[in-house]
Formats: C-alpha cells, sequence, structure tokens
C-alpha cells in the first residue's frame, strides 16, 4: 500500500480503502 519510489523514513498518506495516493508526509 506504499509506493515504492518512498525514501526510507518518508510517511505517506494512502487511503487504504482503494489504496489512493493522498499525498507525503514528513515527520
Amino acid at each position: 500500500a506504499v509506493p515504492l519510489f518512498i525514501t526510507t523514513g518518508e510517511k505517506i498518506k494512502v487511503d487504504t480503502r482503494d489504496g489512493s495516493y493522498l499525498g507525503r508526509v514528513s515527520s
């Protein structure tokens, strides 16, 4: 459920109901 281009330690918002990509979240 996580895009493969995401870097380690980077979190994203993904609607797990349909897998839609909502955007990245820095933390």
